[in-house]
């Protein structure tokens, strides 16, 4: 007979699956969690700001065009960050900003995932001429100058028309950006595909009858997901980065605000001692910057495997 002392010792522990621990490392790193609520607070924001333009609330942070005091008034406590030629708050036109830049790097991430995800993972299933073909174009693009394929690309979209609509401002930018960005996370899933697609659960599915695009798409993507939020992550600032430099070329959004075109405008304040607007736009992307290097760090020691540590 079974001594009773000893059946909770012989109960199966129940495991901890991929995302679980790494949530529950994550959750640890009390500095990734600070940043986090940073990325949170400017996703919030952009959110706000654009549910506010599209049911037309009454808020301060869509009128930033509207003047509130003298031309060049310095930071004072009503307005912290001053006003800018016009009279416009500063303030407010670097918090609508972040609705600028957050739209682009969201709208250019997905699009290069939507790219470079599927071309990476055929390419690396099927092996063979397609993998050729895919590896030929990605190569070609990656030894073009990243900055100058940006702007290549976002002049020739400039005011064209697609499907009836016309390409103008933020479309351009993020249209731009995510159509030349997607090389770096084709070449990642194609690797991994590659070394996973000999693995017993793939060759299980084979036996079965399983298609291709089924193995693919409900077998080997799945594990191979957890690259695609840490690639996800790590670009997005670069997104971002890539939306100022548009924004200050005068590529970007040119009716409304953004951190590049308030940094191109403080140029010439520069010399007349108005030093607030480049302040301003400089301190948003700093911060976010960190954020977001930061998390993504933390989120990649989480979820990979490879680089966890005890």
């Amino acid at each position: 007979m079974t001594d009773t002392a000893t059946v909770p010792s012989l109960q199966a522990q129940k495991g901890r699956s991929l995302w679980t621990d790494g949530v529950r490392r994550l959750r640890r790193h009390r500095l990734a969690m600070l940043c986090f609520l940073i990325i949170v607070l400017y996703l919030s924001l952009a959110g706000f700001t654009y549910l506010a333009e599209i049911f037309d609330w009454d808020v301060n942070v869509v009128k930033w065009s509207e003047e509130v005091g003298e031309s060049y008034q310095r930071p004072t406590m009503k307005h912290p960050f001053g006003t800018d030629i016009f009279g416009q708050s500063v303030l407010r036109k670097t918090l609508y900003g972040a609705k600028t830049s957050i739209t682009v790097a969201l709208c250019a991430s997905l699009i290069s995932l939507a790219i470079g995800v599927p071309l990476g993972a055929v390419a690396g299933y099927f092996g063979g001429i397609i993998d050729e073909v895919v590896v030929w174009v990605y190569s070609t693009l990656s030894s073009i100058p990243y900055i100058l394929l940006i702007l290549a690309f976002a002049v020739v979209l400039q005011d064209k028309t697609f499907l009836g609509v016309k390409i103008t401002g933020i479309s351009t930018v993020y249209l731009a950006i995510g159509l030349t960005s997607w090389v770096g996370i084709c070449r990642l899933i194609r690797g991994e595909v590659i070394k996973r697609k000999q693995g017993d659960y793939v060759l299980a599915a084979r036996s079965y009858g399983c298609s291709a695009p089924a193995i693919i798409f409900r077998h080997l993507l799945p594990n191979v997901f957890h690259i695609v939020i840490i690639n996800f992550s790590l670009r997005f600032v670069g997104f971002i980065h890539a939306e100022v430099i548009l924004s200050f070329l005068g590529l970007g959004e040119a009716d409304r605000p953004s951190w590049g075109a308030m940094i191109n405008d403080a140029r010439i304040e520069l010399s007349r001692g108005v030093w607030w607007q480049m302040t301003a736009a400089t301190i948003a992307i700093f911060f976010l910057s960190l954020a977001l290097n930061i998390f993504g760090d933390a989120l990649r020691d989480s979820l990979d495997p490879k680089l966890r540590t005890r």
